[in-house]
């Protein structure tokens, strides 16, 4: 007699269904910390490069700080949102659909499944036992591959990219009000790059990119941005302007 063997989840392998989510989450917040590590350090930099009191630069750098990280969450709230507002249509969409139409609904499921190789009977046992078990939950995944759970909120992806921006961007401001005068510039340039390159790294490991490619892609990226701005405000200075 044939017997079912249990199902065995190993706890090291990824089997959960919001793995994808969480690598978004993960490499948003990547994202929001090279922001701000490149947003503040070019701010600090160029009033550097024009001043070398400190009182200056860490208004400017708090002022970057600030306004960059409640910047990161208006936009992020206002996107995610919208997001989840689409897919929270979707879902009554779906679910007006399964009461006032079952019928049609089972025979689209089936459908959908004879369309990824499974045979019209086979097809229609799969949508049948899904349907019994969890209408929504199938129809959902199989038609929107979206899951009733996983709709993101608008106010913790604000919170977590304002905070993630917050983080990148404490880093230049140390490195720019920590060493003497002299070295200020240069340790903020090599802090910020090395920060830079660990942070691009990071987001190619995430994504399966290259993480050489994507290194130094950011490094170029910062080393321009920190130099133009060190230069303007350098020409600024000698100028007299401020």
């Amino acid at each position: 007699m044939a017997t079912t063997e249990p199902v065995t989840v190993h706890d090291d392998e990824p089997h959960r269904t919001d793995l994808a989510t969480r690598l978004n989450w993960l490499r948003a917040g990547v994202l929001g910390a090279n922001d701000g590590i490149v947003s503040v350090a070019a701010i600090v930099v160029g009033v550097a490069g024009a001043t070398t009191e400190s009182g200056p630069i860490l208004t400017a750098g708090m002022a970057g700080l600030v306004g960059g990280a409640i910047s990161m969450a208006l936009g992020e709230y206002v996107s995610v949102s919208s997001q989840s507002d689409s897919q929270r249509a979707l879902i009554e969409k779906e679910r007006r659909e399964l009461a006032e139409q079952p019928d049609e609904e089972l025979a689209e499921l089936a459908g959908i499944y004879r369309q990824k190789g499974l045979s019209p009977e086979t097809a229609h046992q799969v949508a049948l036992e899904l349907t019994e078990h969890d209408a929504l939950a199938a129809h959902l995944s199989a038609e929107l591959h979206i899951d009733e759970n996983d709709v993101v909120s608008p106010w913790h992806a604000a919170f977590a990219s304002a905070v993630s921006f917050i983080v990148g961007a404490i880093l230049p401001l140390l490195a720019i009000l920590l060493p003497p005068a002299a070295w200020r510039v240069p340790v903020t340039f090599a802090a910020v790059l090395v920060a830079l390159a660990i942070t691009g790294g990071l987001g190619a490991f995430i994504g399966g990119g290259s993480k050489t490619r994507a290194g130094v892609r950011v490094v170029v990226g910062g080393a321009l941005a920190l130099a133009v701005t060190f230069l303007i405000g350098r020409l600024l200075g000698a100028s007299g302007i401020v």
